[in-house]
């Protein structure tokens, strides 16, 4: 195999390495702009964080449409574009081509309701910094979901406003339209929606108003239908996919009533749900974010939740505690970043937010153990420009004078995998999901990743089309490739 000039390519980034703040601690950093609970954010493909929408207070005010970005690198928030409406509970998703899907919300309250709620979605460009109008979902939804499917296009499901829907639509990137993808089997809002390994999407109840005696799968090739569901203590708090390819659900009982002390981890390959470690204190409503070690951090919540943090460590299946939040939080963020440190932004009080103030605040956690991001390695050995990368056929560096074609299998190289994942990384090329056919440690030289992808249909031919990976919820380095004409 030719792949010996690939080492002198390869980046000693391995390991683990120190956080550079205390491990286990919260510690601020700059305010946001405008004060905002109920609100997305966003890790961009530059790094920064996307905060958009909201609301600065409750019951009386309107929603937001402005939004703003962070930096880790400065610690600041600055302005970015508005969005087309004011959006509270909308959704927030990253495409392959680093734009940003925002779909629905609510405008705000009227009378003490909630009211506004809007089909409307924009897209958000990093490079211009502005939002642009896309395609109406066909019914308009606010506290549903939005997943990115690995064949590029976005599933929404359920929502308010009344009656909760069973509805579900498809955005599709290429046309900017949204499609009727059959219902749910039952009305869900406030649920929770998680991309399984194996490509399908696992929906549990959470919240208000949901069936909480069920849960579903989503299957792109034949819709939706049943699975097994623990609901007996309660609907979805959290929900993440965690490296060994299960699903964290944390639980509190509908309305928060009283707070419960359990949590379960949903089996793909047997389809039902086990017990697992019991949280350190009981929940509502908390925050969480798969940490780049593998481990979950769940956070705050509301009623008497307080500033509360905890890690859920897959294997041994245990939460512990670690440091609390500077303040206590609900309707607040939970962005992992490229440096491992986990963003914390707005939110209001932790104990009764219906008659008060979000916060512009935001905190920064750091974990005790930080993996670096997955890194594209390239000729240059510098991580940029033509990547390493060969064609799967013979070994042949993919470049613009030996370009690939569309649908060819290449060999793309990194370091940052995780051992034992079996989280697929997310490949875009030429701004489109290329379809990944293995990935894991390369034969014969430890400590050295390759993925193997398909090329995209419909891509674009050039000599230097872009190249990136989405790890543990992280981007990589851009590099770029050779595809020519089909």
């Amino acid at each position: 195999m030719k792949r010996v000039w690939i080492l002198a390519s390869l980046l000693m980034e391995l390991g683990s390495i120190a956080a550079a703040q205390r491990p286990g601690t919260f510690t601020p950093t700059g305010n946001m702009l405008t004060p905002r609970a109920w609100h997305t954010a966003t890790l961009l493909t530059n790094g920064k964080v996307l905060i958009a929408g909201g609301i600065s207070q409750t019951p009386t005010t309107e929603g937001l449409s402005s939004a703003e970005v962070y930096d880790p690198s400065s610690g600041r928030f600055s302005a970015t574009g508005r969005m087309s409406v004011p959006r509270i509970s909308h959704t927030a998703t990253l495409r392959p081509d680093g734009r940003v899907l925002i779909a629905g919300g609510y405008s705000g309250y009227t009378n003490g309701a909630l009211a506004g709620a809007t089909a409307t979605a924009d897209l958000y460009d990093p490079l211009t910094g502005t939002f642009t109008p896309t395609g109406k979902m066909s019914v308009a939804r606010f506290w549903h979901t939005a997943t990115s499917l690995n064949n590029g296009k976005v599933l929404i499901t359920g929502g308010y406003p009344y009656p909760v829907t069973a509805t579900a639509e498809l955005y599709d990137p290429v046309s900017g339209v949204f499609a009727p993808t059959g219902d749910m089997t039952t009305p869900r809002a406030q649920h929770l929606a998680t991309l399984l390994v194996d490509g399908r999407v696992l929906i549990v109840p959470g919240g208000d108003g949901d069936d909480g005696d069920s849960a579903e799968i989503y299957d792109p090739a034949s819709g939706f239908s049943r699975t097994a569901w623990n609901g007996y203590n309660g609907v979805g708090a959290t929900a993440t996919l965690t490296a060994d390819g299960h699903v964290l659900v944390t639980m509190n009982v509908q309305e928060c009533d009283y707070l419960v002390r359990a949590a379960g981890s949903y089996d793909l390959a047997g389809a039902q749900f086990a017990a697992t470690g019991t949280p350190v204190s009981g929940l509502c409503r908390p925050q969480a974010a798969m940490l780049s070690d593998g481990s979950v951090l769940v956070a705050g919540g509301w009623w008497d939740t307080g500033p509360i943090a905890q890690i859920y460590d897959p294997p041994p299946g245990t939460f512990s505690r670690t440091g609390d939040m500077t303040t206590g939080r609900l309707g607040f963020t939970t962005t992992l970043l490229n440096d491992g440190a986990v963003l914390v932004s707005g939110g209001g009080s932790s104990y009764n937010f219906g008659n008060g103030l979000a916060f512009a605040s935001a905190e920064l956690y750091h974990p005790p153990v930080v993996k670096p991001a997955a890194r594209l390695l390239s000729l240059s050995g510098d991580g940029t420009g033509t990547g390493a990368i060969q064609h799967a056929s013979n070994y042949a560096i993919v470049s613009d004078q030996n370009p690939a074609l569309a649908a060819e299998t290449v060999i793309i190289y990194c370091t940052g995998l995780i051992d034992g994942s079996v989280i697929p990384p997310q490949v875009a090329i030429g701004g489109r999901r290329a379809e990944v056919l293995w990935f894991g440690n390369t034969p014969g030289y430890p400590g050295l990743n390759q993925i193997d992808v398909r090329l995209p249909a419909g891509i674009a031919p050039g000599a230097a089309v872009p190249v990136r990976l989405m790890y543990f919820e992280r981007p990589s380095n851009e590099v770029t490739i050779g595809v020519g004409q089909p």
